[in-house]
Parts: structure tokens; C-alpha cells; sequence
């Protein structure tokens, strides 16, 4: 631009242009390029948005509509990074510093760095592999690199997460090996339920039943639960307690309320029904302490 701009003077009489007109130039041209880089990154962002919007409209369920937002959100910091480079290097010509040498010094510099940086090259290709697959997005409840929360930010170079307890959690995406995902179409809530071993089993059984069509009938569940209730009969024989699994499907986001609920309404309706739900006890025998009353006793009569 600066040469375009000293070839119109040049053309207008102005053959060796004074300081002050150069620095004027100059100014102008920056301004000119800011102004340039402003508008194109308006315009790319209201491009990204339309597509965006355009594509919502598509959109089958809330998953796609996740997975649309971190794509845009991705895209659109790519896109700002890349016109902020060159709106920098822009500037530079423009103030008359030449950037090839620039240029070759970041080349040299970059390869030099990378080795030194591979863990970040290794974070920067697993989060391009995460989003491309669709693995993560913003708003899912994840378990990664010994971690679990909900996604807050999904980057290229790492995740967020908060936890239950509000603690934010950085996760580089190179630590990242196993994904877990709470978030997708579905979820069980799953419980086992312990009831003692005189218990009628059948009984039981139509206890749990009932209680998760009371669960499907519950107009603050209903919208939930979106699966018949399985009991699956017994899961396990432990030392006070028969083990017996029940579970009812539900979105995604609903997994933990509805298993709270499943858990408290057993625990209400189970003594109800004359179900009794066992606890672990020990009976431990003091024999040393019988011996010394007994001892105690005969010293006693003795007197």
C-alpha cells in the first residue's frame, strides 16, 4: 500500500517526498489498515454467524447445536488470529520495516522452538483430532485425565472444566488419552440396592417396578425418564445383604436428579412394603472381659 500511495504522488509532481509527508503517509496507511482489518473481521464474523444460524436451523437435536457452537467459536478465534498476524505484519511494512527478514527469523525460530515445544504441537493436533471427531463440546460432562466437570471451553490447546464444588480444572488436550463423556443422547441411573436375605425376592422386585412407573408418572420426571424401568434382578450376594440392580434410561443431563430421586423414594417405600434394607454389623466377643468379671465375682462372694 505505501508503494501505491508514493507512486500516486510521484504521479501528482511529488518526486522526493519531504519527512513530514512521508510520516504522514505512513500514518494514513496504518490507519488504512486497521480500518481494513476491522471491517474484514466484521465481515467474517457476521459470515460465520449466518452459517451458523443457517446450520442451527438444521440441527437434529441440542447435541448438533453443541457441537455447531464449538466449531463456530473455534473458527472464529482461527479467524482472528490469523488477520491480527497479518494486520501486524501489515503495519510493519507500512513503517517501513522491511518483514522478510522477519519472516525468515520466525521460520528459523519456529523450527527451533518446536522442538522444545513438542508437548504443545502434541496438545494442538489432539484438540484438532477432539473437535474434528466431536468428542467434546462446550456444555458436556466429561471425565478426562483424572478430572470431571462441565466443559466451559473447548480450544485447540486445552479444555476447561468446573467441577461440583465450583473449581475450575485446565486440561491439556496432550494429557488427554481417554475421553469420557456423561453427555450423549442418553444415560442410565443406576442403582443397587441391598435388601436382607429372608427377603422375598418377588416381592421386592414388584416394589422397584412400581416405584419407577411412580418416577415416569411424576410430572417433574416424566420428560426425563425415557425408558421402561429395568429391574435386573440380583447383582450380588455381600455378607449382610443381597444385592439387587434396578435402572431407569433418561437424557443425558438428567442421570444424577433421577437416580437421587430412585434412591430416596427406595428408601421410603422399602420399609413401607416391610422390606428391610440391612446394615453391616459385627458381633465381636470380649472373652478376656467375661473372665475378669467372673472373677470379680468370686472375689466378692469370697468377702
Amino acid at each position: 500500500m505505501r508503494e501505491i500511495t508514493v507512486k500516486i504522488l510521484n504521479l501528482m509532481g511529488w518526486e522526493q517526498l519531504p519527512g513530514w509527508l512521508s510520516a504522514l503517509v505512513a500514518g494514513i496507511n496504518v490507519i488504512l489498515v486497521l480500518i481494513i482489518a476491522f471491517i474484514t473481521r466484521q465481515l467474517v464474523r457476521r459470515f460465520l454467524t449466518s452459517v451458523h444460524n443457517r446450520l442451527e436451523r438444521r440441527a437434529i437435536d441440542l447435541e448438533d447445536r453443541k457441537r455447531l457452537e464449538t466449531i463456530n467459536r473455534i473458527i472464529g478465534y482461527v479467524a482472528s488470529v490469523v488477520i491480527g498476524v497479518i494486520t501486524f505484519l501489515l503495519v510493519l511494512g507500512e513503517l517501513g520495516i522491511s518483514i522478510a527478514p522477519l519472516l525468515a527469523t520466525a521460520g528459523v525460530a519456529g523450527i527451533a522452538i518446536s522442538f522444545g515445544a513438542q508437548s504443545l504441537v502434541k496438545d494442538y493436533f489432539v484438540g484438532f483430532v477432539m473437535l474434528l471427531e466431536n468428542q467434546i463440546r462446550q456444555g458436556d460432562f466429561i471425565e478426562v485425565a483424572g478430572k470431571s466437570g462441565t466443559v466451559e471451553e473447548v480450544t485447540l490447546r486445552y479444555v476447561r472444566l468446573r467441577d461440583g464444588e465450583g473449581a475450575v480444572h485446565y486440561v491439556p488436550n496432550g494429557t488427554i488419552t481417554t475421553v469420557s463423556n456423561h453427555s450423549r443422547q442418553f444415560a442410565y441411573a443406576l442403582v443397587d440396592v441391598g435388601v436382607a436375605y429372608d427377603t422375598d425376592l418377588d416381592k421386592a422386585f414388584e416394589v422397584l417396578r412400581e416405584i419407577g412407573q411412580q418416577m415416569r408418572e411424576n410430572a417433574q420426571f416424566q420428560d426425563k425418564i425415557i425408558g421402561e424401568p429395568e429391574v435386573m434382578g440380583v447383582n450380588g450376594l455381600g455378607d449382610s445383604a443381597i444385592m439387587i440392580r434396578v435402572r431407569l434410561q433418561t437424557i443425558a443431563a438428567a442421570k444424577w436428579p433421577v437416580k437421587r430421586k430412585l434412591m430416596e423414594m427406595i428408601t421410603q417405600e422399602f420399609p413401607e412394603n416391610g422390606i428391610e434394607i440391612p446394615f453391616s454389623q459385627q458381633v465381636v466377643h470380649l472373652q478376656g472381659v467375661e473372665i475378669e468379671k467372673s472373677n470379680f465375682k468370686e472375689e466378692s462372694a469370697n468377702q
